[in-house]
């Protein structure tokens, strides 16, 4: 027997390597703590649901914008203090991982933001309610689109009565 083919039974290989070589937890820690100085966000997330948009001439949304997202939260029975708001287009380099653990979402409806986008690895229709790693996702066209057309309206407003029960 050669010391090149040296073969051990599994139980010593486990015995000998109880811990991983990386420990994942803190490069995690890292990553989120990292990005935590740079997420500006609208609302104060105490319903953890993260709101994507993307407008590239505002920080967050314009005011008609705004008051008609308001007006729908307000139908779900929802406040600004629920829901965090974030301009996807000041936040292109966030990942789905780091907007969910940043937010400790457990709903993400994006708004003119494709999934693709924050790199979630399945894409699904617009207004399908879909799960992912226990968060519940969502995506619709713009909110001006939603706005001005009553037939997409009405499907979005089908997706929320989904995942709010009402």
């Amino acid at each position: 027997m050669s010391l090149d083919n040296i073969q051990l039974p599994a139980i010593v290989l486990q015995d000998l390597f109880k811990k991983g070589l990386i420990d994942s937890k803190i490069n995690q820690i890292k990553t989120v703590s990292a990005i935590k100085e740079k997420i500006e966000f609208l609302g104060k997330n105490e319903g953890k649901i993260l709101i994507l948009v993307n407008h590239p001439d505002c920080v967050f949304l314009p005011d008609a914008e705004l008051n008609f997202l308001i007006g729908i939260l307000t139908a779900c029975k929802l406040t600004l203090n629920d829901v965090a708001i974030v301009n996807f287009c000041n936040n292109k380099k966030l990942n789905y991982e780091q907007l969910q653990q940043f937010f400790d979402a457990a709903k993400i409806f994006a708004f003119d933001v494709l999934m693709s986008d924050i790199l979630l690895p399945l894409q699904f229709p617009v207004y399908q309610v879909q799960q992912y790693n226990e968060i519940i996702y969502m995506h619709a066209p713009p909110l001006q689109f939603l706005k001005q057309n009553k037939e997409e309206k009405l499907k979005l407003c089908a997706s929320l009565q989904k995942i709010f029960s009402i």
